[in-house]
């Protein structure tokens, strides 16, 4: 999944999933044979106070070096999509992370999705949708600019969230 050359932006959500595979790109970074770089990005929708404070305690816990930056999406998709807002909110975040990731470089985005998170998508794609779709573990952007990849996509929930309480994370849901 990460080859020479390769430059990676890492997106954090502060959530446990992100923070979680924050850590691990910047241990394979230090630990690794293979040149690569690694950035870390955070899009910051319109977090409330806390929320941006609890993340950027996280980040300085675990020592990861983060770019924050605004792009007040939730009240954009709120006024687009006053019906389905969610949808619109993710979809628009996906834009800004590839805008962003583009922008500093990276060839490669990480996501923090989890296993538990393909199997919960492949059942809603099934009995709401109608269609069998989930999640991959890489694919390329329609620009095809930039390679999507989730590395979590074989650990379970469970123990990303033993990890957070191992390690004194405080993480948003």
């Amino acid at each position: 999944m990460v080859k020479d050359g390769d430059r990676i932006a890492v997106a954090i959500s502060g959530g446990k999933d992100s923070l979680l595979l924050s850590k691990l790109f910047q241990e394979l970074k230090r630990a690794s044979r293979t040149n690569f770089e690694v950035v870390f990005i955070s899009m910051n929708p319109g977090f409330n106070p806390a929320n941006l404070n609890n993340l950027k305690k996280n980040l300085k816990h675990l020592n990861i070096p983060c770019e924050i930056y605004d792009d007040n999406i939730c009240e954009i998709a709120e006024k687009i999509a006053k019906d389905y807002p969610c949808y619109m909110c993710a979809k628009m975040r996906r834009g800004s992370l590839y805008t962003k990731a583009t922008s500093l470089g990276c060839n490669k985005l990480a996501l923090g999705h989890h296993f538990d998170d393909v199997i919960e998508t492949t059942l809603i794609n099934m009995l709401y949708a109608g269609t069998i779709k989930t999640m991959t573990p890489k694919v390329f952007s329609t620009s095809g600019k930039l390679e999507l990849i989730r590395p979590l996509v074989y650990v379970k929930e469970v123990d990303i969230i033993d990890y957070t309480k191992t390690n004194g994370i405080c993480a948003m849901n």
